[in-house]
């Protein structure tokens, strides 16, 4: 099957050549190769990841990113991606990215971005037509087989060491590193770094204070779900300064999972959360004040809610990358603060 696949793979990646080469019009013929800037580090790159190594032997030239955000950190540094995953969550433009993604494609001159329709699995004869020289996937949930799969097309990058739990610095560092620009990339995520502290001066309301992401269905409240520190959802609330409750800390040692289901019945045990993050809306917030048992978490009794529409732009960007940060921070931390403020008045 394996074979079938990799000779689909390669006709298809002939026939792109061909058409590139005869002046057809063709959305591959118009991207651009990407790379605009010279690589700061010495190739052969090997990098090390969750299904062994993989060995980079020159800069790409044409770089494919694959799934959640990859591609933010590519764009970040000044290169055009020739193929990107589609967005899957929260506000998009029509060309289905998020505002921050395509702002930065405009701004490095590329109108009419390479989006893959992936949501549900690589599409690997589109990714095989783009000619990549490199896949990248840091964050991502990609398993051995697709991995093994998708090097037949180009050298892939996967997650490190566990899937879904790359946060935005590990994952700006590796996706840079990929292409020889490691130094460039620690140097964003500094940056980065900084704005964050620089922000947080405007908060000291969020100070001593802590806060935890959550998924509940106002359907069914049964059980739901906190997210753990390992998931870039709740690290980012440490990166905002909050401590992660005890509560969740001493769920997280039962899984290895970015999430632990918590039953309703036990809700009593979150007795120290002071702010909840969870996607929903006002309609949630009633159900959650209106149920005996969740209505008691400290969160819930003080209105110290921050509800996320999950069609929305922060939706989006509270799973956080090199370029969501910058761009919808504000947005994120003023929602907070009221929840905060809502402490105060207790």
């Amino acid at each position: 099957m394996r074979g079938k696949i990799f000779a689909l793979l390669m006709t298809l990646t002939i026939l792109a050549t061909a058409v590139m080469g005869c002046g057809t019009s063709s959305k591959s013929q118009d991207q651009k190769s990407g790379i605009s800037v010279e690589a700061s580090a010495e190739f052969p790159i090997t990098i090390e990841h969750a299904f062994g190594e993989t060995t980079i032997t020159s800069q790409p030239e044409r770089v494919v990113t694959l799934s959640w955000a990859n591609q933010d950190a590519i764009l970040a540094l000044g290169v055009v991606p020739v193929g990107v995953s589609a967005a899957n969550f929260g506000k998009m433009t029509d060309n289905k990215l998020h505002l921050w993604t395509e702002e930065a494609f405009n701004n490095l001159g590329e109108t009419n971005p390479n989006v893959f329709n992936d949501e549900t699995g690589w599409d690997y004869e589109a990714i095989a037509a783009a000619q990549p020289d490199i896949i990248i996937a840091s964050y991502s949930g990609m398993t051995e087989e697709e991995y093994n799969l998708l090097s037949e097309i180009a050298p892939v990058i996967p997650y490190l060491e566990t899937a879904w739990k790359t946060d935005w610095r590990e994952q700006t560092i590796t996706n840079a590193t990929a292409i020889g620009m490691k130094e460039e990339g620690e140097a964003l995520v500094e940056e980065t770094d900084a704005l964050i502290s620089d922000k947080l001066a405007n908060y000291p309301e969020l100070e001593g204070k802590t806060a935890a992401f959550f998924w509940i269905s106002q359907d069914d409240m049964s059980t739901f779900y906190a997210y753990l520190p390992s998931d870039p959802r709740a690290s980012y609330l440490n990166d905002l300064g909050f401590t992660t409750p005890e509560s969740i800390l001493s769920l997280a040692s039962s899984t290895e999972d970015f999430s632990v289901t918590i039953s309703r019945e036990n809700a009593e045990l979150l007795n120290d959360v002071d702010i909840m993050v969870v996607y929903g809306d006002e309609g949630l917030l009633e159900a959650l004040k209106a149920d005996p048992l969740m209505s008691q978490i400290p969160a819930v009794k003080n209105d110290a809610v921050v509800l996320i529409d999950s069609t929305s732009t922060l939706a989006a960007s509270i799973t956080p990358s090199i370029l969501s940060i910058p761009y919808a921070i504000d947005d994120y931390l003023s929602a907070i603060s009221e929840a905060a403020k809502n402490i105060d008045e207790e």
